[in-house]
């Protein structure tokens, strides 16, 4: 989905908090003033310390967290910070395939590479706010990448409703679409979790799980967004 129609999709409501974790003040400044030239966010903490920053800024909306805090791989950190419904985006250096996805598996909503720039860190933030499926350009090279053979077999019905779900704010959404009940979709959503785990690659959250998706060709990177303009007519006037 291209960065800019993520950042005129999120509208309306308080900016969004944002706390960001990274050991080099360097990273910190340039994050902080990228961040700073869009409205709809607001940095409310940083530091080298995930607990000392939340702490800070407990009511932070999303997580910016470097995967190497001084000197260790921080994935059990990104797994608490995620069992306890954080919703964290990886800001790494780090761009091989296996630990991008297992960053994801750990529980991050969003994988950013340092050198993807502020378009994409934005639209990045942005996306993970409001629960809506981004995918950066090096995340989606690790997909599309991924060599791993244990493809669960995917209902057409399970397909059609990831996708849409993906491609939409809410299960809701994906229910008027598809003309069945909410209940339905979550159903189809949750077989296709089950299908995953028993093959071997779980996927916990909505990030992980377009991240199969991609892996096994369900999804292209690139058709992420497509029924944008739909997904906002779906949704309901105030």
């Amino acid at each position: 989905m291209d960065a800019d129609a993520v950042a005129e999709d999120v509208t309306g409501g308080p900016p969004v908090g944002v706390a960001i974790v990274d050991d080099h003040p360097v990273v910190i400044d340039g994050v902080r003033a990228w961040l700073a030239g869009e409205p709809r966010l607001r940095v409310l903490a940083t530091g080298d310390d995930p607990d000392v920053v939340l702490r800070a800024a407990p009511e932070a909306a999303v997580v910016l967290l470097d995967l190497r805090l001084h000197g260790r791989m921080v994935l059990d950190k990104l797994a608490e910070l995620s069992a306890a419904g954080r919703r964290v985006v990886v800001y790494s250096e780090h761009t091989d395939p296996e630990i991008m996805l297992a960053a994801l598996d750990a529980g991050a909503v969003a994988f950013l590479a340092k050198h993807e720039g502020r378009e994409h860190c934005v639209a990045t933030v942005l996306a993970a706010a409001s629960d809506r499926p981004y995918v950066p350009p090096a995340l989606a090279g690790a997909i599309v990448g991924d060599p791993r053979p244990d493809r669960p077999a995917l209902s057409d019905k399970e397909r059609e409703a990831l996708l849409l779900w993906f491609q939409s704010m809410s299960k809701a959404s994906v229910a008027r679409r598809m003309r069945i009940s909410e209940h339905t979709v979550k159903q189809y959503v949750d077989r296709a979790r089950i299908k995953y785990t028993r093959a071997g690659r779980p996927a916990a959250t909505k990030a992980a799980l377009l991240a199969r998706a991609i892996e096994d060709g369900l999804v292209r990177p690139e058709d992420i967004g497509i029924y944008r303009s739909q997904a906002s007519a779906d949704r309901p006037t105030p």
